[in-house]
This record gives structure tokens, C-alpha cells and sequence, in this order.
């Protein structure tokens, strides 16, 4: 029988400096729960090292290595856990320039990514460049609103996929924001742009109805919120239903706590984006009991 979902509250650990998890249990009911945490990143822009020591926003903070450990800790509290990107891996640093991406996508690989998303600054090498280091990633990158026929990426990007953990079924699909105006056309050249909340309204029908998943994430290239009409991470959220938490990307907006968003028929969305640049690690942890209640929380760690 399909679970049924609530989400009770949505609550932020205090972020802190260096290196270290935080612990949720003492929050959680005393009773046999199924737990599922979702760690993710967004926008970090090829930065492989910290920032200096006397960096005016961010002195010594991110890093690869210092991420590393942290998840590694974490995977050791929970190993039902997930390790997710929303895009713009690529540009912002040399390492981009003189490597193309090779780096950045065989360090993601050693953390041990589960899946990612495509950002406008991904095509920055062109689709050609993307696709050359597509091989480097040991994770599959997701989309469902770019359509690559007649490209070289065809094929090669999944619409979505479904994980297994500790008996639950998580889809995960992915939406990127309208190229045209962003990317150059010769960049991305013959993909098209669908639209993403008739595309995620079918995408979300086939993982409950057709895969019968139990906990559904929209990897989101599109952006937190704008004061224009544009669509958003806070608009499709209310569009949409069946969205359990929405991973955002683009702005490089620093949340202080997960946004909570009322859906389409009035059931609650995460909503969470982590800055950028892999100064923090986004962490939401998912509570299932054997009723099918759903309770989660979210926090930003600092790296």
C-alpha cells in the first residue's frame, strides 16, 4: 500500500564551522522510524580548495577534502543516505579552465555522488565539452525538461531515477532553467527547453503511479525565487503536487532553514538551496514510520 506522507516539521540545527555531523534522534518520537537523509550542493563553480584564510565572505571555508569527511561521517551515522548536485558544477575557478571539467566530476565521483543535475554554467564548454567528460562521473546526471534529440546527449541524460534505501523507494528527477539568453546558442545548440511544471506534474505521475515511489525529489536548476513571473524553486512548489522537497540551484541563495511551501492541494514541500561555491552542505533527514507518516528536517552545515 502506498505510504502516505505528512510532513509534521521542519526545523535547522545550528550551522557551524569545520568539521563534524549533528544529531536529529533526540527530536524524533520513540518509535521504529525508517530514516533517509539527503546531503546536497549546489552551484559550487569548479571550487576545489578552500577559500583563503582572509577571504572577506568565506575566510578558509569549502573545500573538497573538508566536504569529504563530512559526508563521510555522516554516511557513517546513516548509511541510508543520498549525496545530491543541482548544477553549475563547472566555471569559477582555473581548475575548470585548464581541466574542462575533468576534475571536478572525478573528485564527485570519489565522494561518492549519487546523481546531479545539468546548470546553464555546465554548458560553458559547450554540449560537446559536457558530453567529452561525461565518462569521469561515476553518477548519473539527470533532467526531464531538456529535450537532447539531435544532439550528442541524447540518450546519455536520464529523465530520472529511482534509488533503494532501507526499503524505500526515492525518485529523482531533474529540472534546468530556459537556456536562450543564458548559454549561447551554439553552446547547447538543437536542446530544447519544455516547459518545467507540465513537466514535472508528468514526471511526478510516473514515479508515484508507475515506479511507486515513496519519497520524491526535484533536483532544480531554476532558481529560488524572482521577483518577476519567471518560474522558480518557491512557484513550482506551489504548482505541483507529490514533491516531497525541491533542491535548488542557480541563485546561490543561502537559506538559514529549509523553506516549507504548500503544494497544490495544501501538502507541505521542502524547499532548500545551499549558496554556493560548496561553502555549506545541505542536510535533510526523513523520518518514515510503518504507518507511512513522514516528519523531516533540514539544516546548512558550513564546510
Amino acid at each position: 500500500m502506498e505510504r502516505r506522507k505528512f510532513l509534521i516539521r521542519t526545523a535547522t540545527a545550528g550551522a557551524f564551522a569545520g568539521i563534524g555531523g549533528f544529531g536529529l534522534m533526540s527530536f524524533v518520537p520513540k518509535r521504529e522510524l525508517k530514516h533517509i537523509t539527503i546531503l546536497h550542493t549546489n552551484d559550487v563553480h569548479s571550487h576545489i580548495e578552500p577559500f583563503e584564510p582572509d577571504h572577506a565572505l568565506y575566510p578558509g571555508l569549502g573545500g573538497v577534502a573538508r566536504r569529504y569527511t563530512l559526508i563521510q561521517q555522516i554516511r557513517e551515522e546513516n548509511p541510508h543516505t543520498l549525496l545530491l548536485d543541482a548544477g553549475d558544477i563547472f566555471q569559477g575557478t582555473p581548475y575548470f579552465n585548464f581541466y574542462g571539467g575533468e576534475l571536478e566530476f572525478k573528485l564527485m565521483s570519489k565522494l561518492g555522488y549519487d546523481a546531479a543535475t545539468i546548470g546553464n554554467h555546465d554548458f560553458d564548454n559547450g554540449i560537446e565539452g559536457l558530453f567529452a567528460q561525461l565518462p569521469h562521473a561515476k553518477f548519473p546526471f539527470i533532467n526531464s525538461n531538456y529535450n537532447f534529440e539531435d544532439t550528442i546527449l541524447e540518450g546519455v541524460i536520464k529523465p530520472y531515477q529511482v534509488f533503494l534505501r532501507d526499503g524505500i523507494k526515492i525518485g529523482i528527477f531533474g529540472l534546468g532553467i530556459e537556456l536562450e539568453g543564458l548559454v549561447g546558442k551554439k553552446l547547447y545548440k538543437e536542446t530544447e527547453y519544455l516547459d518545467p511544471v507540465e513537466i514535472a506534474r508528468e514526471t511526478v505521475r510516473i514515479l508515484k503511479e508507475e515506479e511507486k515511489c515513496e519519497l520524491v525529489i526535484c533536483l532544480s536548476h531554476l532558481g529560488y525565487e524572482y521577483q518577476s513571473d519567471k518560474i522558480s524553486d518557491l512557484k513550482l512548489a506551489a504548482a505541483t503536487k507529490g514533491i516531497d522537497l525541491i533542491i535548488g540551484g542557480h541563485t546561490h541563495t543561502f537559506l538559514p532553514q529549509p523553506s516549507v511551501v504548500p503544494n497544490s492541494i495544501g501538502e507541505n514541500v521542502i524547499v532548500n538551496q545551499v549558496g554556493w561555491a560548496g561553502v555549506n552542505l545541505g542536510r535533510i533527514d526523513f523520518y518514515l514510520d510503518s504507518s507511512g507518516k513522514t516528519s523531516g528536517r533540514g539544516a546548512a552545515i558550513i564546510v
